[in-house]
């Protein structure tokens, strides 16, 4: 008789590094709060607070490009229309709909006014749907693009997004090249008043993006996409249509992308054109870069590095960092090709094989 605990147990082992991030990352403002003496809300644990916010929202926009170049051997350069909508669509509601439905109507759950929250699921139900389309947009042009043609066509893609997103014809709602600023989030989400709130709504964004993306691409249709990777012709021989697949992944990765850019609006109050430009796409790729393309882990710690080492970076360089940390990028593609997990799963063996010998020689003989 099978344990029914077994694939339980088999998902903590296999997860067991994440887990210990994920509680880590729980624990961290209460023991950081404690050993700084400035508390929750204050001093330098608030300030990690936002840094940390703001590494969880972007370790779920690398993982989404990870989806994309890394599973499905897919290079777009046009990641950050995705992750731009979903921002400015959360924007313009909250800011133009969002207030007028909240001031005319009064939605009660028992004794709790849910209005706020109701009207804000549906601003991230809109977000999904646009961001849907997006990932439609992309995948239809793929069908008869490949390759550099196909890159320069989503970088062309998401420019035209961008000019929109400047265009002074619609600056009465997107602000054109100022953007909108002050958005009214709800008081209980508004990351200044509360902040550590915000905090753990995007930790547990990450985990469950984490774990669905775990899921897609270990599932049926996962394994296909990445069959399609490998030898898209052997796929189409065997009876599947690589364009379904294809689009599939366009549009999954479209929508982590685009929720977490809505949450990113959230985040800073704020949108601006440079959330659809090309910028925020190759930052995308250089976090999956650095982490390991086709691993998800690899993505998240591309994401820490170059989210909050940066700070680290800023303090000791100043506004040379960027060069710092550009000469440090070219020594991780040089002597970790893969990314640094991609390269450890590939040669962990060796190194433990090594290790193992180095450890035979100090054993005294005789």
């Amino acid at each position: 008789m099978n344990n029914p605990k077994t694939p339980r147990k088999s998902l903590i082992v296999k997860e067991k590094t994440f887990l210990i991030f994920t509680a880590l990352m729980i624990l961290f403002p209460f023991a950081f709060g404690l050993l700084s003496g400035g508390g929750l809300a204050a001093g330098p644990t608030r300030f990690w607070q936002g840094q940390l916010i703001n590494f969880f929202i972007m370790a779920v926009l690398a993982m989404s490009y990870d989806l994309l170049m890394g599973y499905g051997g897919i290079l777009s350069f046009g990641h950050a229309a995705s992750f731009g909508a979903g921002a400015y669509t959360v924007a313009l509601l909250i800011m133009h709909v969002t207030p007028k439905f909240t001031s005319a109507y009064r939605i009660m759950l028992g004794s709790v006014n849910v209005t706020d929250i109701l009207a804000l699921l549906f601003v991230f139900l809109m977000a999904f749907i646009v961001s849907v389309l997006v990932g439609l947009l992309f995948a239809a042009t793929s069908v008869r693009l490949k390759g550099p043609y196909f890159a320069m066509i989503t970088m062309a893609l998401s420019s035209a997004l961008h000019i929109l997103s400047k265009a002074t014809d619609f600056s009465k709602w997107t602000g054109a090249d100022e953007g909108m600023h002050g958005l009214p989030v709800p008081l209980w989400l508004n990351p200044t008043q509360n902040r550590l709130t915000f905090y753990f709504i995007t930790l547990a964004f990450l985990v469950i993006c984490y774990f669905l993306m775990r899921r897609i691409v270990n599932s049926p249709v996962g394994r296909i996409v990445q069959a399609t990777r490998e030898n898209e012709d052997r796929v189409r021989m065997v009876g599947y249509n690589p364009v379904t697949y294809r689009t599939l992944t366009f549009v999954i990765a479209s929508v982590f992308a685009g929720i977490a850019g809505g949450l990113y609006a959230l985040w800073t109050s704020s949108v601006t054109p440079s959330m659809t430009s090309i910028t925020m796409t190759v930052n995308a790729l250089i976090m999956t870069i650095l982490g390991g393309m086709g691993t998800l882990v690899g993505p998240i710690i591309g994401a820490g590095i170059m989210q909050v080492f940066s700070q680290f970076f800023y303090t000791w360089f100043g506004a040379r960092w960027p060069l710092v940390f550009g000469l440090i990028f070219i020594l991780i593609v040089m002597f970790l090709p893969y990314g640094i997990v991609g390269t450890w799963n590939l040669r962990k063996n060796n190194l433990k094989q090594g290790w193992q010998r180095f450890l035979d020689m100090l054993k005294p003989k005789g």
